[in-house]
């Protein structure tokens, strides 16, 4: 029997919402977002957010020069996470990643576990195909045994097609789509 929950809110942020790299589709699921981390600490759940980060000279770095596109800079408005998502996310944990999925998230997760062996990690954010998808095979490495799960509806690519794209992969390698 599965006790322990975790809700993981991958990079919701302005920068991939509504900022240097936002999409329509981005901002239409801040609602479904927004309601799905409410629901889910109503119900008791552990919910931990990552912040993509990058410093002054992202432009300079590998990733920087592969996307030369500022965003996510550290302390800018648009690092800070959409308002809609920070107010629900208010007193969670949030974690700072310099790429795309975050090493220490595994043993954050492990650690607030406190040595349950079931338990049940549900990811939703930006961008599917690229954060979103890293976490989750990080995840589903380190933790091969846990229900790993991402909720399709409130996550969104960086087009329609890599979204879709995204979801098929991580279905293939067993986490479960919602």
């Amino acid at each position: 029997m599965i006790e322990k929950r975790f809700l993981i809110v991958v990079d919701m942020q302005k920068d991939f919402i509504d900022g240097s790299l936002g999409t329509t589709e981005a901002q239409a699921i801040v609602p479904a977002a927004a309601a799905r981390i409410r629901e889910c600490r109503e119900a008791g759940w552990t919910v931990i957010g990552t912040l993509d980060t990058h410093g002054e000279n992202y432009l300079d770095t590998p990733e920087g020069r592969k996307l030369p596109v500022r965003h996510c800079i550290r302390g800018t408005e648009g690092w800070r996470l959409n308002g809609d998502i920070a107010r629900e996310m208010r007193g969670c944990a949030l974690v700072e990643k310099p790429t795309f999925g975050s090493v220490r998230l595994p043993g954050i997760i492990e650690a607030l576990a406190g040595g349950e062996k079931a338990f049940a990690i549900e990811l939703l954010g930006l961008c599917t195909d690229i954060c979103v998808v890293s976490n989750a095979l990080l995840l589903k490495a380190h933790f091969p045994d846990a229900a790993i799960s991402v909720n399709e509806r409130c996550c969104a690519g960086v087009t329609p097609e890599k979204h879709r794209a995204a979801l098929e992969t991580m279905g293939s390698c067993q986490i479960d789509i919602v």
